[in-house]
């Protein structure tokens, strides 16, 4: 005997296959929630590890500016230190410059000329005083001239006996206070100061 079914198969089959496409849909749906899931902890972790780069970089970066500064204060100490060696070092080569100066100026002045102020800037001496005669003035500056601590005398002034009424004359002269050029020159300097 032939077996006929009378079942609706076709909407069996329709509803299988209604109820496997929504187990389908909901399955990507869920691979797809799930994905975008996991792709957003993978962007915030890698966002969070940028931020921690990104701290610890500003971390780093202000040491280094504080290390910059500390390198900076110290340059300055440095710089000031150096200048400060440099003025005493200049005090000391200039020291014993003074006992030459007076030493060359002692021998400078000529009978008949009296020295009443003495005033130095620097290099720069400015000497007043009294002469007898203006050729006594001119003896003082030829002296001057010739010494090798003492050179380049300038006068800036001279008023003759008449107008001062005391019988001499009163000058103003200036002039450089200088080295000698070389070793030799200091050396016959110190020899013609030993046997004075």
């Amino acid at each position: 005997m032939a077996r006929i079914n009378l079942l609706p198969w076709r909407e069996q089959e329709r509803s299988r296959r209604k109820r496997d496409l929504g187990l389908i849909a909901f399955a990507a749906l869920g691979a797809v929630f799930l994905i975008g899931v996991l792709l957003k902890a993978q962007l915030d972790a890698m966002i969070d590890a940028q931020r921690a780069r990104n701290d610890y970089l500003e971390e780093q970066i202000a040491v280094l500016n504080r290390r910059i500064r500390e390198i900076n204060e110290l340059e300055e100490k440095k710089a000031d230190l150096l200048a400060r060696m440099d003025v005493i070092q200049a005090l000391q080569e200039s020291r014993p410059e003074i006992v030459h100066l007076l030493d060359r100026l002692v021998d400078a002045v000529p009978a008949g000329v009296f020295l009443t102020q003495l005033q130095q800037e620097g290099g720069r001496i400015t000497l007043e005083g009294r002469a007898q005669s203006n050729a006594r003035v001119s003896a003082l500056m030829r002296n001057i001239d010739s010494s090798a601590w003492i050179g380049q005398p300038e006068l800036l002034l001279i008023e003759n006996k008449d107008q001062t009424g005391t019988g001499f004359s009163h000058f103003r002269l200036r002039f450089e206070q200088q080295r000698p050029q070389s070793a030799a020159d200091e050396e016959a300097l110190s020899r013609a100061a030993g046997r004075r």
